[in-house]
C-alpha cells in the first residue's frame, strides 16, 4: 500500500512538473513563433538558400539577427556570429600522366587540388590508399576528398560506375588546403611510379556557419551542440506548376527554426551548467562542408552531446508527438532523452530506416566519427515511394505542407528532454570512433 501511495505521489509530481514547464515553455516555443521563423526562412526571396548566392547570405543575416535578440555570445574569438570558411574550386583544364606504364587521362583519373599548375614526379610525399572491390565506395571515398593529406587513391576497376560519380564531382569545392588527392581507377594496386601534370582554373569562394553560444556556469569547457543546416538547393528548372524555387521549408528550414527557438528558450532560463553552442550549418546539401569545418574547431572530447535537427516539419510514421533518433543504438543518449520525457505524451523512437544509413548522412556525422554522441532527430519518412516524403528535394517543399503545431511540440520535447544533459546531470555514452 505504501508503494502504491509513493508511486501515485511520484506520478502527481511528474505531472505537476510538466504542467509548470509547459506553461513556461509555451510562451517561447509555440506554433505562432514557429510559423514566423519558418515563413521567413522558406520565403521565395531567400531563393532556395543555395551556397554562394545572395539568398543564403540573406538567410544567414536573419539567423544572426535572431541570435542577437536571444543575446547569445560569439563563438571562440569571433567578432560576429559568422564562422567564415574559405573554399577553393579547381576546374581541371588539362591532365596527362602515367601510373607505371598505364596512361592517365580524365577518363581514369580525378585530381582534387588547389594548385593551378600541378606537377607530380613520383609517389614520394603521397600516402597510398587502396579501395578494394568489396569496399563501400561512398563511405571510403568521399571523406578522402576533404583530407588534409596528399593522397594517391587506387580504386579497383569494379567501382567503374561509382567512379563516374566522382568524375562528375571533380571540380567541386574543397577546403582551402595545399594538399592534393589523386584518384585513379586501376587494377594496379602496387605501382612503383607516378607522374602527373594537371592545369586548373582556380577560384576562391566563402561560406559561413552561423553560431551563437550560451556559456556554462560551472562546466564551461564541456559543450552541448544544437545544430541544423540552413542551406538548400536554390533555383532550378520550373516544375509542372512553373515553380523554380526549392524553398526547403522542411529541409532544413524546419531544423534551423528549431535551433533558433531552442537558443531563445535556453537563453531565457540562464541556468545551463554546460556551455551550449547553437549552429546553423552551411552547405550540407553539397557535401556537409559547414559541419565538417565546425567539427575541426572543437576538441571532440569536450563535446558531451550533439543534437542535429533535420526535417521535423511533417508527421513521423507514428503520427504526431513522435520523432526518431538516428544511431539510437550507438549511445544511450536516446534513452536519456526519453527518460526525461516520462509523464509526457511525446515519444522518441529508434531510427526505423537503417538501410538508408541516415546516421552518416547529415551534419552529425563528423562529430559522431570522432566519438561524440551526435545524433539526428527527425520525423522525415525515408522509405521508398509512395511511403516517403512527397516533397523531399522538390520545389513543393513549402511551408503550407508543414504542421506548425506538431513542430512546436517536437521542439519543446527536445528542450525538455535535453535538460539533464545541459545541466551536467547526465552524460551520454560515447559513440565508437571511426578509423
Amino acid at each position: 500500500m505504501i508503494y502504491k501511495k509513493s508511486f501515485f505521489l511520484h506520478s502527481i509530481l511528474m505531472l505537476c512538473f510538466f504542467s509548470a514547464a509547459s506553461q513556461n515553455i509555451d510562451k517561447i516555443i509555440n506554433a505562432t513563433e514557429v510559423e514566423r521563423i519558418e515563413r521567413i526562412l522558406s520565403a521565395d526571396d531567400m531563393e532556395g538558400r543555395k551556397p554562394f548566392t545572395p539568398g543564403i547570405d540573406k538567410a544567414a543575416d536573419f539567423i544572426a539577427a535572431e541570435f542577437a535578440k536571444s543575446k547569445l555570445q560569439f563563438f571562440n574569438n569571433s567578432n560576429s556570429y559568422f564562422q567564415e570558411i574559405k573554399m577553393v574550386k579547381a576546374k581541371i583544364l588539362e591532365m596527362n600522366g602515367s601510373l607505371d606504364s598505364e596512361a592517365l587521362t580524365s577518363s581514369n583519373a580525378v585530381v582534387n587540388t588547389s594548385s593551378a599548375d600541378l606537377h607530380i614526379q613520383s609517389m614520394q610525399g603521397y600516402e597510398t590508399v587502396i579501395v578494394k572491390k568489396e569496399d563501400n565506395f561512398n563511405q571510403v571515398i568521399f571523406p578522402l576528398t576533404q583530407s588534409d593529406k596528399n593522397l594517391l587513391v587506387l580504386i579497383d576497376s569494379a567501382h567503374a560506375n561509382n567512379f563516374k560519380r566522382l568524375q562528375r564531382l571533380a571540380d567541386r569545392n574543397k577546403f582551402a588546403s595545399p594538399a592534393t588527392q589523386v584518384f585513379i581507377l586501376t587494377a594496379n594496386s602496387g605501382p612503383a611510379s607516378l607522374q602527373l601534370h594537371a592545369k586548373a582554373e582556380i577560384s576562391e569562394q566563402n561560406l559561413k556557419n552561423v553560431i551563437g553560444v550560451i556559456p556554462g556556469r560551472s562546466r564551461k569547457d564541456e559543450y552541448v551542440v544544437f545544430g541544423g543546416h540552413y542551406d538548400h538547393l536554390g533555383i532550378g528548372k520550373p516544375d509542372a506548376n512553373g515553380d523554380s524555387i526549392y524553398n526547403g521549408a522542411n529541409d532544413d528550414a524546419a531544423g534551423t527554426t528549431a535551433v533558433m527557438m531552442l537558443a531563445k528558450y535556453f537563453s531565457s532560463l540562464k541556468n545551463n551548467e554546460r556551455t551550449i553552442i547553437f549552429v546553423a550549418f552551411t552547405a550540407e546539401e553539397s557535401g556537409g562542408y559547414g559541419s565538417r569545418y565546425f567539427s575541426k574547431q572543437l576538441n571532440p572530447d569536450k563535446v558531451m552531446a550533439m543534437f542535429n535537427i533535420e526535417m521535423i516539419g511533417t508527421e513521423s510514421k507514428w503520427g504526431t508527438n513522435s520523432a526518431y533518433i538516428t544511431g539510437y543504438e550507438k549511445s544511450d543518449m536516446g534513452k536519456i532523452l526519453q527518460a526525461n520525457l516520462g509523464g509526457s505524451k511525446f515519444k522518441f523512437e529508434p531510427d526505423p530506416y537503417p538501410l538508408q544509413n541516415l546516421f552518416f548522412r547529415s551534419d552529425n556525422a563528423t562529430l559522431a566519427a570522432l566519438g561524440v554522441p551526435a545524433h539526428t532527430i527527425s520525423t522525415s519518412k525515408m522509405e521508398q515511394p509512395p511511403n516517403n516524403e512527397p516533397n523531399y528535394h522538390k520545389q513543393s517543399d513549402e511551408i503550407e505542407t508543414l504542421d506548425m503545431n506538431n513542430m512546436a511540440e517536437i521542439i519543446k520535447a527536445i528542450a525538455i528532454s535535453s535538460k539533464t544533459i545541459v545541466s551536467g546531470k547526465d552524460t551520454p555514452t560515447r559513440v565508437e570512433k571511426q578509423n
